[in-house]
């Protein structure tokens, strides 16, 4: 693995939006948990696509789908206490969290991260 997705960069470059390119870049051998393609798969049917549609599109990703087991839930919820006031979701903190785990920067869109200092670095790709 070379990277660890958040869903937002996936949602950049699968939307099109500013990023996309520098997403694109980062999938061959990158992985993504499976809550963040949830989540990737949810805001594609909130944009009208069907489910099926959604998971069509993730799978044409060159990116390992990660399940969470026990030991990346209990990391994922330690990482509350100093994630809490920047407003990370779950699914911000299980991304973190598999970063953390494989030793790999984890790529994300969204620029709060940039000031977390959590034992990953972080590629704000936008």
């Amino acid at each position: 693995m070379t990277f660890v997705l958040d869903a937002s960069a996936v949602l950049a470059f699968l939307n099109g939006e500013a990023g996309a390119e520098e997403a694109a870049a980062r999938f061959p051998g990158s992985a993504m948990s499976v809550v963040n393609a949830i989540e990737v798969g949810s805001k594609l049917m909130d944009r009208g696509m069907t489910n099926e549609a959604a998971w069509e599109a993730i799978e044409l990703l060159d990116v390992t789908l990660v399940d969470v087991d026990a030991g990346l839930a209990a990391s994922a919820t330690a990482l509350r206490k100093n994630t809490r006031a920047k407003g990370l979701s779950l699914a911000d903190r299980v991304c973190l969290a598999l970063a953390i785990r494989e030793k790999l920067p984890a790529v994300t869109t969204d620029r709060l991260w940039a000031s977390l200092d959590i034992g990953c670095p972080i590629e704000v790709i936008r």
